[in-house]
């Protein structure tokens, strides 16, 4: 049988998509999708049902219909980027500079869900390409079907060091007039009654419909940080520098500006760029390692020092935003820890001093019921608790931007099911703060992350 032949055998065409579709159902582990071998077995063999019901079939002379053709054309497109979305890759863009230098304001990347494994979507009911919500601001989705939480064999697990996209563990409860606000923050600052009467309603979002960020894993599960003098430790042991990871420096300068275009030169992102002429100089340039050696070279550079927080911290590093947001923690930005982050399987002591730590977990990532009585008991599902044994593992991510990254140090561990998946290239990448077509940033295109 010739290659031609063969591909307008029937037998072999169902032979091959049997076999797809059968090593696709053998890793979603739900059995029951065999069923849809039956359909396979008749689009191709026995062409009792006509599947593609939208789909004509013309006769010899018959003039085509040019809608119900791209009608055909639009629901393929649909069904396969809806199942590649799903299962492989999804589109995300930067939406701020928190990762500067190392991924940019502006940066459309392909995140793979492969890397950790595609978590099978909780709530099904959405609209194709869209996340939670339509350009009207109404959600994309309805929460009628709504399934537990289980994620598929990935090619690895999240490691330090690694970029992750995963969802915004405050995005449950969303402010209607701010949805880009951090509702607990805002609740600890101004009041739960304030906040909503001024920015309200809230709305509730599933699990799987929260806001996607992306950051550093800095510490996985069972690792010890801490953050000295801005430097990061992992069980001791100072981290390694990453080449993007910037802090902010002042810098005095002899009165007069830096060349902004020297600046650009350096890689400093315009919009975080402040002279202060009564310095005269920069209160918080944003500057990588490499930044910093270039600064000094500058003739019109006095003096830099790199921006250190101390307790008591500045305003608004009070610790009411920093994590765990209670006045025993005498922590800061820059010096933060020591912390231990959740392992799955590992029961830790619980005390009314360490709660503040896994609260949020034991309540609202692990569902249970928690209670803490006056005399300062705990109880967990209506019985005294004097430990906990977590069911998951968690993560510390912090922006490589360490002085303009809203992470972990504000509101606590990332989850394993708030994981998305790993940034693996860069398709498109536009400067906001320039015009058309300087704007597009040329070497940064199909840029392997």
């Amino acid at each position: 049988m010739s290659l031609k032949e063969l591909f307008h055998s029937r037998w072999a065409r169902f032979s091959f998509w049997a076999v797809l579709y059968l090593l696709w159902v053998i890793w979603l582990g739900n059995w029951w999708w065999l069923l849809g071998l039956a359909v396979i077995f008749d689009h191709h063999i026995t062409r009792k049902v006509k599947w593609m019901f939208w789909k004509k079939d013309y006769k010899d002379d018959e003039k085509r219909n040019v809608f119900l053709d791209w009608l055909d054309a639009i629901i393929f497109a649909v069904v396969v980027v809806t199942f590649i979305n799903i299962f492989f890759f999804q589109a995300f863009k930067i939406p701020s500079s928190s990762m500067e230098s190392s991924l940019l304001t502006g940066d459309h990347l392909f995140v793979s869900k492969l890397a950790y494994g595609p978590r099978v979507p909780q709530t099904p009911l959405t609209i194709p390409f869209t996340h939670n919500v339509l350009p009207n601001g109404k959600e994309s989705y309805s929460t009628l079907i709504h399934t537990d939480y289980r994620r598929l064999k990935g090619f690895g697990h999240v490691k330090r060091g690694d970029y992750v996209v995963f969802g915004f563990p405050h995005g449950d409860t969303i402010l209607t007039k701010a949805p880009a606000e951090d509702y607990y923050a805002m609740v600890r600052l101004n009041g739960r009654d304030y906040t909503i009467s001024q920015l309200g309603p809230v709305k509730v979002r599933p699990m799987d419909k929260k806001d996607h960020y992306v950051k550093r894993c800095v510490a996985v599960a069972g690792d010890t940080l801490e953050v000295r003098d801005g430097r990061v430790y992992i069980n001791s042991q100072a981290q390694e520098i990453y080449p993007g990871v910037q802090s902010t420096y002042k810098v005095v300068t002899d009165g007069n500006q830096i060349n902004p275009k020297n600046l650009e030169k350096l890689g400093v992102n315009a919009s975080e760029i402040r002279f202060d002429s009564r310095l005269p100089g920069y209160y918080d340039l944003p500057l990588t390692a490499s930044m910093l050696d270039g600064i000094r070279q500058y003739s019109n550079v006095v003096s830099v020092e790199e921006n250190i927080d101390v307790w008591p911290p500045d305003f608004p590093d009070s610790y009411l935003m920093l994590f765990p947001f209670a006045k025993q923690f005498r922590w800061t930005r820059d010096n933060y820890g020591p912390i231990w982050i959740p392992q799955k399987g590992v029961t830790v002591e619980l005390t009314p001093d360490n709660l503040p730590l896994y609260r949020r977990i034991v309540e609202v990532y692990e569902g249970n019921d928690l209670k803490v009585t006056d005399d300062g008991r705990i109880f967990i599902n209506g019985e005294e608790a004097r430990d906990y044994t977590f069911r998951q593992d968690y993560y510390f991510m912090m922006g490589d931007n360490r002085h303009n990254s809203l992470d972990s140090r504000y509101w606590g561990f990332v989850p394993e099911d708030h994981v998305v998946g790993k940034p693996s290239v860069i398709w498109f990448s536009s400067d906001r703060n320039k015009g058309f077509p300087k704007n597009i940033r040329w070497r940064r295109i199909l840029k392997f992350v």
